[in-house]
């Protein structure tokens, strides 16, 4: 699939936010956590809104080659299942980066994940041109789905979501692996029939080999309130743990992760 000298792969840079050493949730294993900057999502429970500006003095301009090789660093302690992962901001905005990333991160053997809600798929030509490629050196898509209802889903994202669920089928048809994630936000996102609605979406897809239900926390709040901007959820509390039961069940996926093992 490579044909680009690694040389030239490692000299692409990109506008890293931060770095985490040993991610435990984003992707299988212990990973190595890029943060890209920039987002066009606006979503209300956000807990990097530090990342959403596309240029920021905060952010850093880095080569691939670097970022490599602060990852390498830690590659003692991914064991078998673990690797990189991307995220954001949004992944997807900085697509050549990534793409070049996981090219030199394919060919010394180190596994892939890409965390993104999806939001330029089909709203970026440009991004949309390449993702084909970048997929092909992706191992498996972190998905988050906000919202199933579209007119909720722009209440809390400031953006539409059939692009989103466009790119959830687009993965399904590929035969790409991905995780599906839903932050279940009391009064936002934890209504019963868009629960029904977003459980029974889930089930059509293909190669899903997790389905999560991310309970809301409000630790990003004082990043709000770093940047001198008012809490959208101010008041609004974590879910309870019925109500995290509640969706589970509905969303039938914990029966639905048994599922997917059977079926292997």
């Amino acid at each position: 699939m490579m044909s680009e000298n690694i040389d030239e792969l490692k000299k692409v840079t990109g506008l890293i936010h931060s770095t985490e050493s040993f991610g435990s949730v984003d992707g299988p294993g212990v990973r190595f956590i890029i943060f890209m900057q920039g987002c066009r999502m606006r979503c209300k429970y956000c807990h990097n809104p530090d990342t959403w500006a596309l240029k920021s003095d905060k952010a850093t301009e880095r080569t691939v080659e670097d970022v490599m090789d602060e990852a390498l660093r830690f590659r003692g302690f991914w064991g078998e299942k673990g690797g990189i992962t991307v995220s954001g901001g949004e992944a997807l905005l900085q697509i050549d980066f990534v793409l070049a990333l996981f090219k030199y991160a394919k060919s010394l053997g180190i596994h892939t994940t890409l965390d993104t809600a999806a939001q330029p798929y089909l709203t970026d030509k440009y991004v949309t041109e390449k993702i084909d490629e970048l997929l092909d050196y992706t191992d498996l898509v972190l998905l988050d789905i906000k919202e199933i209802n579209p007119e909720r889903h722009k209440e809390l994202t400031a953006n539409k979501n059939d692009n989103i669920l466009a790119f959830a089928q687009y993965l399904s048809d590929r035969g790409n692996a991905m995780w599906v994630r839903h932050v279940l936000v009391p009064g936002e996102s934890d209504f019963d029939e868009d629960l029904v609605q977003l459980g029974e979406f889930v089930k059509t897809l293909k190669n899903v080999l997790k389905f999560e239900i991310l309970p809301y926390h409000t630790m990003g709040e004082f990043k709000w309130r770093e940047l001198g901007w008012k809490y959208p959820l101010e008041g609004v509390k974590p879910p309870t743990k019925d109500r995290v039961h509640n969706a589970k069940e509905i969303m039938n996926t914990e029966s639905y992760q048994d599922y997917l093992e059977r079926i292997r």
